[in-house]
């Protein structure tokens, strides 16, 4: 009994250890698989719905108690008991809170263009200026980026080619450490910008670069402004970014849709000049792809049941997978703090 009683003192930290970790494996799971849900359900055309988890509260109880009883009769020895008796129970009580995210403050939010300080802060912080560019810009200097898929479904296919290898230009060059960005400061402001390195100014990378960007300038230093400037003679970067919308109807074209829903017109098919369907994994193959079908996926990382089917991340492909941490990332820091508004949606859970 004593050794039991010891044992038990234990079983608070082991609860906790094995309560934490699976409640933060929910979690993470969770709000992808919401991600995803809505990415799908945008490709659709069917309105979107975020649940953010408010708060997670649990209460551990552990009961136990043991006796000893004894019956001692003067009678023969068969006449005397003894009895032990021991019993325990273990309880949890998990209370969830469910926030809807609503509001004027997070729509303004969600349909305002993402700030150039958010780009830079993701860049510093390890992402690739390729998938930051791809996902986040709608033109840069009139090199388009497939803008009209910032939106609803566009009827006619979008100009990206030029922008997909630009994006390219830009990684190469950085990883070469021949270009960085910062800020250059002017008095009390300080603007973002694109910093050459002196000696490559001449070379045939940064001038490629440059005649990309329509810039004549000789600078080593060139201003990256959200505002058309009308200067005729090109001298700045003038970058028009999404939404996090935008970015969230940009990525809902790599999902690949059933036949059957392409065949029925449930989603809207978007066309070349010729008159054929766009495949859009042309812009997105590389970038994102969501896979779907009738039978659940058994190799998916990320997967949800929309309107019969599943629609899944596959767990090896590693840009899908990036690229959804990415836009979980912009999401947290583009919504900014929202105040709470409408019902909190409470649910007590018993086991």
């Amino acid at each position: 009994m004593a050794m039991s009683f010891t044992g038990c003192a234990q079983l608070g930290p082991e609860f906790m250890g094995n309560g934490r970790n699976e409640y933060n494996k929910v979690l993470a799971n969770t709000n992808d698989e919401q991600m995803l849900l809505n990415l799908v359900r945008r490709r659709y055309a069917d309105s979107i719905a975020i649940l953010e988890v408010n708060s997670v509260s649990t209460s551990l109880e552990w009961k136990q108690s043991a006796g000893l009883a004894a019956n001692l009769f003067d009678g023969t020895i068969y006449d005397n008991n003894l009895g032990i008796r021991g019993d325990g129970s273990y309880s949890e009580k998990p209370t969830i809170t469910y926030l809807p995210l609503q509001g004027s403050d997070y729509v303004r939010n969600v349909l305002s263009p993402i700030q150039l300080d958010i780009v830079l802060l993701l860049s510093r912080s390890g992402w690739s200026i390729e998938r930051l560019l791809r996902l986040t810009v709608n033109k840069i200097n009139d090199v388009n980026n497939a803008s009209e898929a910032s939106g609803p479904t566009p009827s006619m296919e979008p100009s990206y080619k030029e922008f997909k290898a630009l994006a390219n230009i830009f990684y190469v060059l950085k990883e070469k450490n021949m270009i960085n960005f910062g800020y250059q400061s002017d008095g009390s402001t300080k603007e973002m910008a694109l910093m050459i390195k002196p000696k490559y100014r001449e070379s045939e990378e940064i001038n490629e670069l440059l005649a990309s960007l329509n810039i004549l300038t000789k600078r080593t230093i060139i201003p990256i402004s959200t505002d058309y400037s009308g200067i005729d003679e090109r001298s700045n970067i003038e970058i028009s970014l999404r939404s996090l919308a935008g970015i969230q109807f940009f990525l809902s074209h790599g999902v690949l849709i059933p036949e059957d829903d392409l065949s029925n017109h449930r989603v809207k098919i978007t066309k070349k000049k010729n008159g054929e369907s766009f495949d859009w994994q042309d812009i997105l193959s590389d970038l994102f792809v969501v896979y779907s079908g009738k039978e659940k996926p058994a190799n998916a990382s990320i997967k949800v049941q929309y309107r019969g089917y599943w629609f899944y991340i596959k767990d090896n492909d590693m840009e899908s997978k990036y690229t959804l941490m990415l836009l979980n990332q912009i999401s947290a820091l583009q919504s900014g703090k929202i105040e709470k508004a409408g019902p909190i949606l409470t649910l007590p859970v018993s086991q």
